[in-house]
C-alpha cells in the first residue's frame, strides 16, 4: 500500500523535532510528507531583513515544495485540494483554517496545541501556562474544528514546569514532546484505531495574545505570582520595570523569605536583587539594560548596582487568562 500523502503547516520553529521524526526512519515508514505549508518571509531583527522562518529553511533543505500563501484564499483552497493530501499535520501555523479546507484530507486535518486541552486554548499557551504558575503543561493532538482550539483530544504529552523554567525552556520542552506524541499516535491513526474524545468544554480556559504592555509589574501582586509571570513572559515581551528613567528588564525570577514594601529594593544576595512585594521577597536573578545582554544578577549588579531603597514603580496587569474567549482580532481566511 502506498503511505499517506502528509502535509504538514506551521510557521514557527517549535515544530522542528517533530518534522525531523517525520522524515527519519519511523515516520518516513508510516507516511509520505509531500510539501509544507507556512507563512511568508517577514522582516526579522534590528536590521528588519526579509528572512525565511525555520520552517522553510528545514523543507528547502530537504528538497520539499513550500507555499506561503499570504491568506488562504479560494485559490489556495483549489490548489491544496487538487494535491490530494490523505493527512494534514498543523502546528502555530497562523492562519485560521475554513470547514472546506480541513475536509480535504481524508484522514484527517490534525493539530498540535501547546497546552492540555481544554486548558489554555489561545493565542499564548506557553507564556500563559509558565506566567501562571502551572506545575505542568504539555501538548495535545486534536481534530481541527472552527471553534478555537475546541476539537476532540486523541492524546497529550505531558511536561513538568521547574521552579525555573522560563517560557523558553518551556517552549524546547513542548518540542521535544511532539515527537513521542506523534510516534504513538500516527499508527493507531492509520490502522483506524485512534480515538478522538470530546473536550470538556465547562473546563476551558482561554489565553491571549501577548502585547509589550504585558511587561507592566504590579508589585502589591504576591511574590509568587510576580516571579511565574517574570518566568512567563521570559524572552517576550519581558516584564520591565524603570530605573532612572530608563526601562530595565527582568529574565528570570524566583521568591525567598522576607518582606519589604511593595516595589521597595532591599539588596542582593549571592543569587539575585531583592525587591519587596506581597507575601516574600521577589528576587530578580536576571536583568537587561538597553543595549545590553541579559546578565546573571551579580554580573549585572557589579557593573549597574541598584541601590537599597529604591522604590520601582507599580503598573497594573492585564489578565492573562480566562474562562471565556478574549475578542478576536484576526479574522478567519
Amino acid at each position: 500500500m502506498p503511505r499517506p500523502r502528509t502535509v504538514f503547516l506551521g510557521s514557527d520553529a517549535i515544530s522542528l523535532p517533530l518534522l525531523d521524526w517525520l522524515v527519519g526512519p519511523e515516520g518516513s515508514a508510516l507516511v509520505e510528507l509531500t510539501a509544507v505549508y507556512t507563512q511568508p518571509d517577514r522582516p526579522v531583527g534590528r536590521g528588519q531583513k526579509i528572512q525565511a522562518n525555520a520552517i522553510k529553511q528545514w523543507a528547502l533543505a530537504r528538497g520539499l515544495p513550500v507555499h506561503q500563501p499570504e491568506k488562504i484564499t479560494p485559490e489556495v483552497r483549489a490548489a491544496y485540494a487538487a494535491s490530494a493530501p490523505d493527512l494534514a499535520l498543523v502546528m502555530a501555523y497562523g492562519h485560521i483554517l475554513r470547514d472546506d479546507f480541513i475536509a480535504v484530507a481524508p484522514l484527517g486535518t490534525l493539530n498540535f496545541h501547546a497546552s492540555l486541552l481544554p486548558r489554555y486554548r489561545g493565542a499564548s499557551p506557553i507564556q500563559t501556562s509558565v506566567a501562571n504558575g502551572e506545575p505542568e503543561t504539555g501538548v495535545s493532538l486534536m481534530r481541527i474544528v472552527r471553534q478555537l482550539d475546541a476539537g476532540p483530544v486523541a492524546d497529550r504529552e505531558a511536561v513538568r514546569i521547574d521552579p525555573l523554567d522560563t517560557a523558553l525552556e518551556i517552549e524546547q520542552k513542548l518540542a521535544a514532546a511532539c515527537a513521542p506524541l506523534l510516534a504513538r499516535a500516527l499508527p493507531r491513526l492509520l490502522a483506524g484505531q485512534l480515538a478522538f474524545v470530546e473536550q470538556d468544554h465547562a473546563s476551558a480556559t482561554f489565553c491571549r495574545k501577548l502585547t509589550k504592555e504585558d511587561a507592566a509589574l504590579d508589585f502589591a501582586a504576591p511574590a509568587a505570582a510576580l516571579a511565574a509571570r517574570i518566568n512567563g513572559l521570559n524572552p517576550w515581551p519581558a516584564a520591565q520595570v524603570e530605573l532612572q528613567g530608563q526601562p530595565l528588564k527582568f529574565g528570570l525570577a524566583d521568591v525567598v523569605a522576607g518582606s519589604a514594601a511593595p516595589g521597595e529594593v532591599v539588596g542582593a544576595d549571592a543569587e539575585g536583587l531583592l525587591i519587596g512585594a506581597a507575601g516574600g521577597l521577589l528576587r530578580i536573578r536576571r536583568l537587561q539594560k538597553p543595549g545590553g545582554k541579559m546578565l546573571s544578577a551579580a554580573d549585572f549588579l557589579r557593573g549597574s548596582p541598584v541601590a537599597g531603597g529604591t522604590v520601582f514603580a507599580s503598573r497594573p496587569m492585564a489578565p492573562l487568562v480566562d474562562t471565556k474567549p478574549f475578542p478576536v482580532l484576526k479574522k478567519a481566511v
